[in-house]
């Protein structure tokens, strides 16, 4: 599947400052390229970026299949387009899954691999409430405001809400609509489940950035981590849930300053 992107090249003010190489970053479930716009500046500071919306979500095309394994398939071919070579993969929560499975089934192809608060292991699809929201007919709606008050009705939070929202679209004729494929995505309830049942390990330079109080990771991850990944290393933020990119974001950056720094 030929992947859409946004495209960040390297710029630097330092003349000294060399790019590092190309870097591509993969979003969560229900998420987009629109969500790391701050992130792919600050990283073009080290490299040319490619922020990827992957199969069924953003502008990428909607398929009846979705699979962590496809959406490798599709990462695959996303790289092989556009010719790049040893990239830096970072990849969040879907993304990071994505990420991990690519690194040890193709190994040898990333320079570096940073994986944001998931761990490679089965999850359930705990998402119900947030397919709903999005699930009732937008026929008739006529702003943003009216559409989150019925999407309150089955997800709280605002964060989560506002979030969701940067994937409802407004066309030329005044119709609302999701640029995810939501009937799609909930046919996929199983996408998270028996992924990594191989015994491959993984030797990739591997860094693991995780919440310090989020739902996704639990002590027993550390283990696994260690189990696929041979060379990582595991920094927590404090306080931290899933979404440290935004909630932590000045942390998040600076730890990311000091990871690519390293890299020559």
């Amino acid at each position: 599947m030929k992947l859409s992107h946004k495209l960040y090249p390297f710029q630097n003010s330092d003349p000294n400052r060399k790019s590092i190489g190309d870097i591509i970053i993969l979003h969560g479930l229900f998420g987009s390229s629109k969500n790391w716009v701050t992130v792919a500046k600050f990283l073009s500071n080290f490299g040319s970026v490619y922020a990827v919306d992957q199969r069924n979500h953003g502008d990428s095309p909607h398929a009846e299949e979705h699979s962590i394994r496809l959406m490798s398939e599709d990462l695959e071919e996303f790289i092989f387009d556009h010719k790049i070579q040893n990239p830096v993969l970072l990849g969040h929560s879907m993304g990071g899954l994505v990420a991990m499975y690519f690194d040890l089934t193709h190994p040898g192809i990333l320079k570096k691999l940073i994986i944001q608060d998931i761990a490679p292991r089965s999850y359930p699809f705990a998402y119900d409430n947030e397919i709903q929201s999005m699930s009732f007919a937008l026929d008739g709606y006529s702003s943003r405001t009216e559409i989150d008050s019925e999407m309150a009705k089955y997800v709280s939070d605002t964060f989560i809400r506002q979030f969701l929202q940067m994937s409802l679209e407004r066309n030329e004729n005044g119709k609302y609509g999701w640029k995810l494929n939501v009937n799609g995505l909930n046919h996929a309830r199983r996408v998270f489940e028996d992924v990594f049942t191989f015994d491959t390990t993984s030797m990739t330079p591997t860094l693991f950035l995780l919440g310090g109080s989020s739902e996704y990771i639990r002590d027993s991850d550390f283990q696994v981590m260690d189990q696929f990944f041979k060379n990582n290393q595991k920094i927590t933020i404090a306080g931290g849930g899933h979404y440290i990119h935004f909630t932590h974001q000045a942390k998040y950056l600076e730890l990311l300053d000091r990871e690519l720094s390293s890299i020559s």
